[in-house]
């Protein structure tokens, strides 16, 4: 079988540490360990072969399964299957059109010591003799299976296959080669659905047999290769796109071909950032948080599919020179990933907050609607998502027709619990401030009011006396925090905080809830909470908290949903398929963003504001290429020791107040300066 040869691209990265100014792109296969993160409930998360923005992730599927389907400590499969979200909860999403290359499909073992995955590429060898390995398109599947010599060449494929319910699913074949089918399932949680039509083609003419459950068995009895290629397209939910798929451009292409495409895809966005200093391991962590934040959301137009199904259950077309995307986890994502994805891809941050925008013209949700092009999981907080994009500069076109769905949304708002108030409260201070950005004054005005009106009834009466009930998780319907950790849940208005506590015991406060551990890593209600320090004036705080709590052994006494029995003591972010705290989500990419932006010393504390917090970052040096040409570099100065007193920050020579940076200054590049 043939080798993918591994490309070494540069772009930025020198060997500093070997003192030559040789330009050398990072080792993908070295540097990513899409290990990370999967193992049991430490990350939820998979080594399946992808495209950055792709649809389609490609990996084994483990018996019994975590979320995205594999389980780094489970060799036992249920086949490979197409397409999976990364760490999302619930049941996972996805998991369609599974094969099981063997003519059982019972006790099929991975034979873990052959397992491999980079960028674009996933292999192994299985128990019953078979090689698979696979990579991707943004929405083609290519998996290949070597069988052994003499060995009967049989695929199981379940169309009903999926990780939530599947209600509809259809396979038949067309042609010799060439077979098409559907499946509609239910999304996270089972809240709404996706639909998904696809063609399947096949290297070798195959024949069909329907066994129990619905389940395919393909062989290929004029097969006088030992290897099979699949090729899985997945359109954009809509069926009439099947016949826009043509045999001859699926395999214009070699598989090594695409691979290398792949891999190369990956490296022109992971060596944006070129980091010096640090171990091996931070570097591994790094830019594997930074290649899980850039998975979704899924490109789902392009040249040729330019339409796509819409939230309203018609069918749309994507605007010239645009491209659609779907697939939002924005509950999690929004604080994080989205202001990550704006300062290193703003050209492609067009397309995903005009998307995003479209939701709101098309119909939209909370959580998923039942007219899914892909699947997907929550759409809250939609609007600081897009006010922080607009803000940093992003041309959004269909912003005031959004506007009104905007509007709509807000009226319709819970408000049954706490931490519901808090959200709300967020919301209303996101739409006022779009809308006086956008000209609609009296408007802001009113959601200003509200906001504030909501804030008001909830902070002073559940959060601002401290008790002991503040240490109970979900306590008061709170939905996955304490008192403790959703008092700071709305830091837009720390200033109203402020004036009923106090700014100097609002600051002793925070102090006290880090000493005491109160602070949850494990999820993200209060991920943003480290950084409040440079609000309440004392900035040289921030990076004595965020250092050991994203590099040092800690105690952990949250999980995802509980209190821990007994408190976990360990990292948070480990380089090892135990990758994160037990019950940590990695939530689409949400605390992989947070590890780079913990790493860089920067952070977008309040979403929206488009204005970074700044802290010791962990590199000593950082370069980031930002869009046009233009080099953002962050330095360290007379540092001595990982978690030595940070004296001033200079941005182009010049000290910034308060440790604090707009992205206005950041795009234009330039060079930060740690001061120790």
């Amino acid at each position: 079988m043939k080798k993918v040869f591994i490309f070494v691209l540069g772009l930025l990265c020198y060997q500093s540490e070997a003192k030559t100014q040789e330009s050398k792109g990072i080792d993908l296969d070295k540097m990513v360990n899409l290990f990370i993160g999967t193992a049991d409930d430490y990350g939820q998360m998979s080594p399946g072969a992808a495209m950055p923005f792709g649809q389609i992730q490609v990996g084994p599927d483990s018996n019994p399964r975590q979320h995205p389907g594999y389980d780094y400590e489970q060799p036992l499969i249920s086949g490979f299957s197409i397409n999976r979200l990364s760490g999302v909860g619930g049941s996972g999403c996805g998991g369609n059109v599974s094969i099981m290359p063997d003519a059982t499909g019972k006790d099929v073992k991975l034979l873990k010591e052959s397992e491999k995955a980079s960028p674009g590429i996933y292999e192994v060898r299985l128990s019953n003799g078979v090689f698979f390995s696979a990579t991707a398109t943004r929405n083609m599947a290519v998996e290949r299976f070597t069988f052994p010599s003499g060995q009967e060449q049989v695929l199981l494929l379940n169309p009903a296959s999926s990780f939530e319910k599947c209600h509809k699913a259809e396979f038949q074949q067309t042609e010799s080669t060439v077979g098409q089918g559907m499946a509609e399932c239910s999304n996270t949680c089972g809240r709404g659905r996706y639909h998904l039509y696809y063609k399947f083609f096949s290297s070798v003419p195959f024949e069909m047999e329907t066994l129990e459950k619905g389940i395919r068995k393909l062989t290929f009895p004029t097969s006088n290769t030992q290897e099979l290629e699949i090729r899985i397209v997945a359109a954009t939910g809509l069926e009439s796109e099947l016949k826009q798929i043509d045999a001859s451009k699926v395999w214009n292409k070699d598989a090594n071909s695409i691979a290398a495409n792949a891999k190369q895809e990956w490296a022109n966005i992971l060596n944006r950032i070129c980091v010096e200093g640090g171990t091996e391991d931070q570097k591994t962590i790094f830019y594997t948080s930074l290649y899980r934040t850039f998975h979704s959301p899924f490109q789902m137009t392009d040249n040729v599919f330019r339409n796509y199904l819409g939230t309203d259950g018609q069918i749309h077309t994507s605007e010239t020179g645009s491209e659609y995307y779907s697939s939002w986890s924005l509950w999690d994502t929004y604080r994080t990933k989205f202001p990550l994805i704006t300062l290193l891809q703003s050209k492609r941050s067009k397309d995903i907050m005009q998307s995003l925008a479209q939701l709101y013209v098309t119909g939209k949700k909370d959580w998923s609607t039942p007219y899914e092009c892909t699947p997907t999981v929550r759409t809250e907080h939609a609007i600081a998502t897009l006010l922080d994009a607009y803000r940093q500069g992003i041309a959004i076109p269909n912003l005031k027709k959004a506007y009104p769905g905007m509007k709509n949304e807000l009226e319709n708002l819970p408000l049954k619990s706490p931490d519901q108030c808090l959200e709300a409260a967020g919301d209303y201070w996101a739409l006022s401030e779009l809308a006086n950005e956008l000209g609609f004054h009296q408007d802001a005005n009113k959601w200003k009011e509200r906001g504030e009106e909501i804030f008001d009834s909830i902070w002073p009466r559940e959060f601002m006396n401290i008790d002991s009930t503040f240490t109970k998780m979900r306590g008061n319907g709170l939905y996955q925090g304490t008192r403790w950790q959703y008092r700071w849940g709305a830091p837009m208005y720390l200033y109203r905080m402020e004036s009923l506590v106090g700014k100097k015991k609002l600051g002793e406060q925070l102090q006290t809830f880090f000493k005491e551990e109160l602070y949850n890593q494990g999820n993200e209600p209060d991920i943003h909470v480290p950084f409040l320090f440079g609000r309440l004036g004392m900035p040289k705080e921030t990076g004595k908290v965020v250092y050991p709590l994203s590099q040092e052994i800690v105690t952990h006494r949250y999980g995802g949903n509980d209190a821990y029995p007994t408190p976990y003591v360990g990292q948070a972010f480990v380089n090892a398929p135990r990758g994160y705290c037990p019950e940590m989500d990695e939530d689409d990419g949400a605390m992989s963003a947070w590890y780079v932006f913990s790493c860089i010393g920067l952070y977008p504390t309040i979403v929206g504001e488009a204005t970074y917090d700044l802290f010791s970052p962990i590199f000593d040096k950082t370069t980031i290429q930002l869009e046009e040409n233009r080099l953002l570099t962050i330095r360290t100065k007379g540092r001595t020791r990982p978690k030595q007193t940070l004296k001033k920050v200079q941005w182009n020579g010049k000290s910034l107040k308060n440790f604090q940076i707009k992205h206005e200054q950041i795009k234009r590049g330039g060079d930060l300066v740690f001061y120790y």
